[in-house]
């Protein structure tokens, strides 16, 4: 993508390797396998796609990056990327960069808006399906560095447990109950797949705190944000997903006001009736999604403002130095 161009002749650690990824151009979000590729603390600016604002983690084929040093491309190992002329036609095997910004978008003369072509909506066709109960992914998640075998281990006891507390047998209302009192005991937060309190067709509260990039805000507790949602888990059509729990009670800085963004499904742009909140270094860790568990993929939760609330800062303060101000660290739980 013509966004990528940046990065080129640059050094990056591997951040995670991709050798799997959840795939949203379908409403059934299943996992699917991906080769030879990595993820670098790279993300998309959107620039060559409308200004979409959703700051994807970008995919790279590891025969478009050169290892510095030794040995296979793993996490947390230092590769650069090749040069931008390998990629922009000073090679025979390249294409101009104009090339690339003509296949961003398609133009279909009976629509009003372009169809935005980008690596989240080609997923498809890079990759080949995984079904969940595959084992081999969840040893290459080990193997590869991507999830510890604590983490590995935690994801499949609550995926049992919550299959168990939902099989109808009456035990359900007591082990989340149960779940509630031990899981913070060994750092971890609580039950995460609880349904909100607003009955369905009732309107959903909004709060507006004109949150800008820079600010220090703390997530609500989950108590509190399960007033603001219906029994399905939405609030004005926003998704509380059992991803975003862990962070509740933390502290983190905004990074960006999403207006705008690319729908994979359909590659058109979706305009948000009102802003929703990006936090810095808080990203989707795919711990209690059994059709996408440990995916790699770090995509930035949305943040309703009213999950939100702003945290006055004495601006003598380091914020950079002072732990306290610092996103909160997540337990292996």
């Amino acid at each position: 993508m013509p966004e990528m161009l940046a990065f080129c002749g640059k050094k990056f650690q591997v951040y995670k390797i991709a050798h799997k990824t959840c795939d949203y151009t379908t409403k059934y979000f299943h996992s699917r396998q991906l080769r030879r590729t990595v993820h670098l603390e790279t993300r998309c600016d959107g620039q060559a796609h409308g200004g979409c604002q959703a700051g994807c983690l970008l995919y790279w084929k590891e025969d478009w990056l050169k290892p510095v040093g030794k040995g296979h491309a793993a996490a947390s190992d230092l590769v650069r990327i090749l040069t931008e002329g390998s990629l922009t036609g000073h090679s025979n095997n390249g294409c101009e960069e104009g090339v690339l910004w003509q296949h961003a978008q398609k133009m279909d003369p009976n629509e009003r808006s372009p169809t935005y072509v980008c690596q989240m909506t080609q997923v498809p066709y890079a990759s080949t399906p995984i079904a969940w109960w595959n084992f081999r992914q969840y040893i290459d998640d080990y193997l590869s560095g991507n999830v510890t075998l604590w983490r590995i281990i935690c994801g499949f006891t609550f995926f049992l447990y919550y299959k168990v507390s939902e099989a109808g047998i009456g035990a359900g209302p007591l082990m989340r109950w149960l779940y509630d009192r031990l899981s913070p005991m060994w750092g971890g937060p609580r039950f995460p797949r609880k349904p909100g309190l607003i009955p369905e067709g009732e309107p959903t509260p909004i709060e507006s705190l004109n949150l800008q990039p820079g600010e220090i805000v703390r997530v609500k507790s989950q108590d509190e944000i399960l007033k603001t949602i219906n029994v399905s888990n939405a609030n004005r059509g926003m998704y509380w997903d059992a991803e975003l729990v862990p962070y509740c009670g933390g502290t983190y800085k905004v990074l960006k006001r999403v207006t705008k963004i690319i729908g994979e499904q359909t590659g058109k742009m979706l305009q948000m009736k009102s802003p929703c909140i990006i936090l810095d270094s808080v990203v989707c860790q795919a711990r209690y999604s059994s059709c996408r568990l440990f995916c790699p993929k770090s995509m930035y939760p949305y943040w309703r403002e009213i999950w939100l609330e702003r945290v006055a800062v004495d601006p003598r303060r380091d914020l950079d130095a002072d732990p306290e101000m610092q996103a909160t660290g997540l337990r292996e739980s």
